[in-house]
């Protein structure tokens, strides 16, 4: 039996090889797919929402699904306060109670996952267990308890009653974030600055901290963001009073021009004025937020 090999003499003779196979491309096509979908039906309400809020309030109910009948009218309406909507009062009452939460959280939140990230003690790991477990509670079964408290110290209708619930939720998420985060700087870089001559406190402000940037930032946004959306303790604390309202209550008791109407075109237009900034916030840092979560501090 004789047995003939054939040689390829030329490059144009050679097979071309596949450098993709197909089981990869059909997963890479199935993953884009599927972030097509999720970001579709996430920005799909989002999109309605500033579609309605240019819309006249005379084609509310329109289905075009672009905008049309544009106006700004809603606008207007939203910040109106002649039908006793205080949204201008309600937008400022938001950001000072968010930067007050975020302020305070930030500062007692940095020192404890300092603490706990660095030092070592019996009930550590108790501690962050109850941490945890804080930040998994439920807020609805706090409502009764916080409101029959404040009633009692005569605080509703107050700012402290609606910072400090706030500061109670803010505050597991933010030692758990920068415990992880402290725990993964490498015991080197304080060492280094305490032969170099600093103290604790120097070596945590002059290295710790500026190392720890992308993750306080982080969580700092996200305690914001957080402190910004909250309404159902909110809605209870302020106990009515619009001096005081943030701006999830304000847009809740959004009033029309006639009784029992819902004016949903100004309730779009006061939702994308709320939403809108925390939404550019986000895109603008999101590399940040992306580098908060995943880096330590050395590649």
């Amino acid at each position: 039996m004789a047995t003939t090999t054939a040689t390829s003499t030329g490059s144009s003779d050679a097979p071309v090889v596949n450098s993709r196979p197909p089981g990869r491309i059909g997963r890479r096509v199935g993953l884009y797919i599927g972030v097509a979908v999720i970001a579709l039906w996430c920005l799909a309400p989002f999109y309605w929402m500033v579609v309605t809020a240019f819309r006249d309030v005379g084609y509310t109910f329109d289905t075009t699904p672009w905008p049309t009948h544009v106006t700004l009218d809603n606008f207007r309406t939203a910040f109106d306060t002649g039908r006793g909507n205080h949204f201008g009062r309600a937008l400022f009452n938001s950001l000072f109670i968010g930067v007050a939460t975020t302020a305070i959280a930030m500062v007692v939140g940095t020192f404890a996952a300092y603490a706990l990230a660095r030092l070592h003690f019996r009930g550590k790991f108790l501690v962050l267990g109850t941490v945890l477990a804080a930040a998994m509670f439920p807020g609805v079964a706090l409502v009764t308890p916080l409101f029959q408290l404040f009633t009692n110290i005569h605080w509703l209708g107050t700012y402290q009653a609606l910072i400090l619930p706030d500061i109670s939720f803010a505050l597991p998420l933010t030692v758990w974030i920068l415990t992880s985060f402290f725990a993964e700087m490498p015991w080197e870089l304080e060492q280094a600055a305490r032969i170099d001559g600093c103290t604790q406190g120097q070596a945590f402000r002059l290295i710790i901290l500026p190392l720890a940037a992308p993750g306080l930032f982080t969580t700092a946004i996200l305690v914001f963001i957080s402190s910004w959306n909250e309404y159902l303790l909110s809605s209870l604390m302020s106990n009515g009073k619009s001096a005081v309202q943030p701006v999830t209550v304000a847009i809740a008791n959004f009033t029309g021009a006639q009784p029992h109407q819902e004016p949903y075109t100004a309730v779009m237009a006061a939702g994308a004025v709320v939403t809108v900034p925390l939404v550019i916030l986000v895109l603008l840092f999101q590399r940040r937020i992306v580098t908060g979560l995943t880096a330590g501090a050395v590649k």
